[in-house]
């Protein structure tokens, strides 16, 4: 017969095993509480809830009693010698192993706490990295906690990413980033952790480019208050925003994108009034806007054909244009060419940046009168009275600095007229001699006495 040692099948239940009813000869109980044992242990390593742990210790004790009971039920026999010796020696292994264990636990959750209470996320990840089964086991809540501070570090590593992201100027990425913060700052404990991953991203500020930075600072500037830490974001922008502003502008400039940087340099005059850089915003504002005119007139000169298209029809300013009362004037001349091409070229530019003037000339009719001659021709016709014209040009001058109207004139361009010769084409049999009335014959000084007046010389 089984020996039947009550203390012995206690010790031997002690151990979770079922070894007290090897002891007693019931294998199949043996083997049902080995059973049991495994899935309240892995029960309790998933779930990790103190009911848990309560209701392992319940069965750890229920197996021993029932050890106990069982035995003392039985005839009783002398147990071989060393019988206790083992199964104490087995329970107090198991049992020391599984103190040992939750001491360990409980210690990691210890320095997991430590590190989030220092805002250190590296360092609590690395503690909880030392988990393993056993642990969740014996120390199933601490690990827990443990797991869950972890999640919420992993939560921060992913907005730090968004963070980082958004330094190129991603509006997107920087939103998202803040919103997780926010969420991470809801839960309790967390405060530092979420001050740290701030921390680390104000620090990256300002960025390598400076419109991003500025892009970001608006942003930080323009969120809505949340009353707790996140807020403090407002005072790095406030202090980042004013030299990106104009340093972007100053890059924006060089790359020709002028209203971006008249942007730029106005949301430096409109939020930072007292800012040490507002002459230097000024300055950016008054080039960019010129800039600005200067490309539009551009244009409206690109497009001109006549007189009445173009700039002729929509006249633009242009304030950086050099001031109109200078007895050196320049002067863009559009429209007809015919005789505005025969003025000095010191009155002339083709350059609208260079003009004072833009004058508009129209094709030349027949002005004033000037005289009569008789010529001899091989028509029918002969003599051939022929009246000699001033040219009459209709002409529109604008200031370019302001785009108004300063003349609209018929300028009367006068020549020398009855020449001793006159050439004329005839049109297949039909000879009836040169044009009734012709324009005289102009000279570049007649031009220039003609313009002399609109332009101030």
């Amino acid at each position: 017969m089984t020996p039947a040692d009550p203390v012995a099948a206690a010790l031997g239940n002690a151990s979770l095993l079922g070894v007290g009813y090897l002891l007693l000869g019931h294998r199949r109980l043996a083997a049902l509480a080995a059973l049991g044992t495994i899935v309240l242990l892995k029960y309790t390593a998933s779930v990790a809830a103190t009911w848990c742990e309560l209701l392992l210790l319940v069965w750890w004790v229920i197996g021993v009693a029932h050890g106990w009971f069982l035995a003392r039920g039985r005839v009783r026999l002398m147990a071989p010698r060393g019988q206790r010796a083992g199964v104490l020696t087995l329970a107090v292994v198991v049992v020391l192993t599984a103190g040992l264990l939750r001491t360990d636990a409980y210690g990691i959750e210890a320095r997991v706490h430590e590190a989030r209470e220092s805002g250190d996320c590296e360092e609590a990840v690395a503690a909880q990295g030392e988990v393993w089964f056993g642990h969740r086991v014996a120390g199933s809540v601490a690990v827990d906690h443990g797991a869950a501070v972890v999640e919420t570090c992993h939560r921060l590593e992913r907005a730090a990413a968004e963070l980082a992201a958004a330094q190129t100027g991603s509006i997107d990425d920087l939103r998202q980033g803040f919103r997780i913060l926010a969420g991470v700052l809801d839960e309790p404990g967390h405060h530092r952790t979420v001050e740290t991953a701030l921390a680390s991203f104000l620090s990256e500020l300002p960025t390598r480019d400076s419109c991003d930075t500025a892009d970001i600072a608006a942003w930080l500037l323009d969120r809505e208050p949340s009353g707790d830490l996140l807020d403090r974001s407002a005072r790095t922008a406030a202090r980042t925003e004013p030299a990106a502003l104009v340093a972007c502008g100053d890059e924006l400039m060089e790359r020709s994108s002028w209203k971006q940087a008249r942007t730029r340099y106005q949301r430096l005059l409109d939020v930072y009034p007292n800012d040490s850089s507002l002459d230097e915003a000024r300055s950016g504002v008054r080039e960019a806007s010129e800039a600005i005119e200067l490309d539009k007139v551009r244009g409206l000169v690109r497009e001109t054909l006549d007189a009445d298209s173009g700039y002729c029809a929509e006249p633009a300013p242009y304030s950086g244009a050099p001031a109109y009362d200078k007895g050196d004037s320049r002067a863009l001349f559009l429209g007809s060419d015919e005789y505005t091409g025969k003025l000095p070229d010191s009155w002339r530019t083709d350059d609208p940046a260079k003009a004072a003037l833009v004058v508009c000339a129209g094709s030349a009719t027949n002005g004033a009168s000037v005289e009569s001659c008789y010529y001899e021709t091989t028509s029918r016709y002969s003599p051939h009275h022929v009246t000699f014209h001033k040219a009459k040009i209709p002409v529109k001058v604008y200031e370019l600095r302001t785009g108004k109207r300063v003349a609209q004139r018929q300028l009367q361009i006068g020549g020398t007229s009855c020449p001793p010769t006159l050439h004329y084409t005839t049109y297949g049999l039909d000879d009836y001699g040169p044009n009734a009335n012709q324009l005289v014959s102009v000279g570049k000084s007649d031009v220039r006495d003609a313009f002399r007046p609109i332009m101030k010389r």
